[in-house]
């Protein structure tokens, strides 16, 4: 695992078990860490991913976001292993269809943020919206009408916390953003709050538990 995946599958994992006052967080975390590290194809760790949440299902609100975690790990360590077309191949090309259902929105921006990186550059919403989902260009519709809610309220990212978890409260359940918003949206407000931040955060949420565990995962993710 990369330093940056670890640190972020600990943060998401010990936060929420400290918000929800969870006790077993440490032994799931373990739990966790053991399936990344596994040698191990990528259906298989996927299987061995979701029998672990089925084993600590206080936890299961977490599992589509650490799928989003898993898939990265494959693309930084697992597919090293693997020949250099591997993501071209047939093969992949039926994973991605079998597992086209799985994990979030976040493993878009755990992309970006990647690139981010390799360009030394700052995230930034509008930037992660136009230059990497390309939202305004034509052929790329699908990527606009799953983000609309957020880019409608591109401004709120220098609003406060209060004003974005109020917001947050209007967006759509149906929307793929939903769950997403409230923590995306001050993520991009402040890519690295300090522990008054995160407690101002956690204070306006309505979700306290899930919206720290992902802002901590999403902030770790880039910091690290």
């Amino acid at each position: 695992m990369e330093a940056n995946i670890k640190a972020a599958v600990e943060a998401g994992v010990l936060n929420y078990g400290k918000v929800d006052g969870i006790s077993t967080a440490p032994e799931f975390l373990e739990k966790l860490i053991q399936v990344f590290n596994t040698d191990a194809t990528y259906l298989e760790k996927l299987e061995l991913l979701d029998q672990s949440f089925d084993d600590y299902t206080l936890f299961d609100e977490l599992r589509e976001v650490y799928v989003d975690l898993l898939l990265m790990n494959f693309f930084s360590s697992d597919v090293l292993k693997l020949e250099d077309d591997y993501l071209d191949s047939e093969e992949w090309e039926a994973i991605e269809d079998e597992t086209i259902d799985r994990g979030t929105e976040l493993l878009n921006i755990f992309l970006y943020l990647g690139e981010c990186k390799d360009d030394e550059i700052e995230p930034e919403l509008d930037d992660f919206l136009k230059e990497f989902l390309l939202v305004d260009e034509d052929e790329f519709q699908d990527e606009h009408e799953i983000y609309e809610d957020i880019i409608a309220n591109q401004i709120l990212v220098d609003s406060p916390y209060a004003e974005i978890a109020k917001v947050a409260k209007g967006v759509n359940p149906r929307s793929e953003v939903y769950e997403l918003f409230y923590p995306v949206m001050s993520f991009f407000g402040e890519l690295n709050p300090s522990n008054e931040q995160f407690e101002e955060y956690a204070a306006a949420s309505s979700n306290k538990a899930f919206d720290l565990a992902l802002y901590k995962v999403l902030s770790t993710y880039y910091s690290k």
